[in-house]
């Protein structure tokens, strides 16, 4: 499986796929910071992220759009970090009384713990995991996709010159940006989810993937409605208050951030890195958030 894994040496360019484009950045040889990063649009409908069903529809534009942000940006380098829409990876949080000692035997029994919780086969499926033990408790932050999907995009990567050596969902790639160490809400907004992950101790303790019906429309009202319940389920279960909610792809931030902190108390701000405009190579405006999964997946 040439998917969903960790190299031991992250490379040094990522690359996120929305349902509007691409955004390409790298990070600077030695600091820790983002370099360059830029974006390339397509057309409407050309790509698609779902779980059961084709997601590119229109190859030739998104090769086009992957080529040209990724050219822009990467000189010499060749391996990409390759960052996917939420819809197009399913991650679970799963937890176990006890695991197999080796490697080889984990995979089966987490494969049969997610058979009932997908629309798809989870043996036909790419599967990455993080195991964490503590205090006697087993926690598993597992992504899963078809492997038809993660092949879909991975090809139009390989066609163009680049190495998909990492896939991650968009969602994950993110919260490297945020350290966690208090309880925290990471919301990530896009034209078709809500995705919603809490984390406190530098650890994933809940994550929601909800459909977007408003689509770029939806407005802070909508999306307090969302994001509250899992706050309070959140607080409810891990007897914790969030401290810190963090969002992106939002424009409305004020007003959303009037009432989520109405509600919480927390406070709110946007998920993003610090850029400035000589590192865009666009020519156009982005929207800080935005560089948010590629920043996350370089820096993290």
């Amino acid at each position: 499986m040439n998917s969903l894994r960790q190299y031991r040496t992250r490379p040094r360019l990522a690359c996120e796929v929305t349902v509007e484009g691409v955004i390409a950045g790298r990070a600077a040889e030695k600091a820790g910071r983002l370099e360059l990063f830029t974006q390339r649009r397509i057309t409407a409908g050309a790509v698609t992220p779902s779980l059961c069903a084709p997601n590119v529809h229109d190859g030739e534009a998104f090769r086009a759009a992957v080529r040209g942000a990724l050219e822009a940006v990467a000189g010499k380098t060749r391996d990409v970090t390759v960052i996917l829409p939420d819809a197009a990876i399913r991650v679970l949080l799963l937890e176990f009384e006890t695991l197999p000692a080796k490697a080889q035997d984990v995979d089966p029994v987490i494969r049969f713990r997610l058979k009932k919780s997908l629309p798809f086969d989870v043996d036909e499926a790419a599967i990455s995991y993080d195991i964490r033990r503590h205090k006697g408790t087993i926690r598993v932050v597992a992504a899963v996709s078809p492997r038809s999907v993660i092949l879909e995009y991975e090809a139009a990567f390989h066609d163009v010159g680049f190495s998909p050596g990492v896939v991650l969902p968009s969602s994950l790639a993110a919260l490297g940006l945020v350290e966690a160490r208090q309880p925290t809400l990471i919301l990530k907004v896009d034209p078709i989810n809500i995705t919603m992950a809490a984390a406190q101790n530098q650890e994933l303790c809940l994550i929601r993937t909800l459909e977007n019906p408003h689509g770029s429309q939806v407005s802070a009202a909508e999306l307090a409605e969302a994001v509250l319940p899992s706050v309070v389920f959140f607080e409810d279960t891990f007897a914790a208050h969030v401290q810190e909610i963090h969002v992106a792809g939002v424009e409305q931030l004020r007003d959303l951030g009037d009432l989520l902190h109405q509600h919480t108390s927390a406070d709110v701000r946007e998920l993003a890195p610090g850029i400035s405009p000589e590192q865009n190579l666009s020519g156009e405006h982005i929207d800080s958030s935005a560089v948010a999964g590629v920043a996350g997946a370089l820096l993290g």
